[in-house]
């Protein structure tokens, strides 16, 4: 099936959080022991989720955090293994990228992973040059 259906790609926060469970593992992001009821509470705070189908099936999913407005972050782009390197990532940054065009954000950010530099510039993303992402230490911050 993975070698033959065509993938597409559509705006849909009710995904089954199940499927995005499987998602989230796949890719590494999601431990044993953590609670899968909250998924759908980060779906539903994201302003925009993108779903990658093939024959109906969550193959792959993105999502945007945005005040609509102004400023928007692409997060959680994730392929299950066997759609990867088949244009799937590509379509779904490509699609949550077009979307927020089109809404009129202008400013359009994400957090690149170590060694996907090439793969965001044909996306037309490019680094901020100076900057740093930082996350906050729970340690440091007590």
């Amino acid at each position: 099936m993975s070698g033959t259906c065509e993938v597409t790609f559509e705006v849909d926060a009710l995904l089954d959080p199940l499927a995005v469970l499987a998602l989230y593992r796949s890719a590494g992001w999601w431990e044993e022991g953590d609670d899968v009821t909250a998924i759908p509470g980060i779906l539903a705070g994201s302003w925009a989720v993108c779903a990658a189908r093939c024959e109906g099936r969550l193959v792959g999913m993105g999502r945007v955090l945005s005040d609509g407005r102004s400023d928007a972050y692409i997060q959680d782009v994730v392929v299950l293994p066997e759609f990867r390197h088949r244009g799937v990532g590509a379509g779904l940054v490509a699609f949550l990228r077009d979307h927020c065009v089109r809404s009129g954000l202008r400013w359009i950010g994400l957090v690149a992973q170590p060694g996907t530099l090439a793969f965001y510039r044909r996306l037309g993303f490019a680094p901020l040059e100076g900057h740093v992402p930082m996350r906050l230490d729970p340690e440091a911050s007590r």
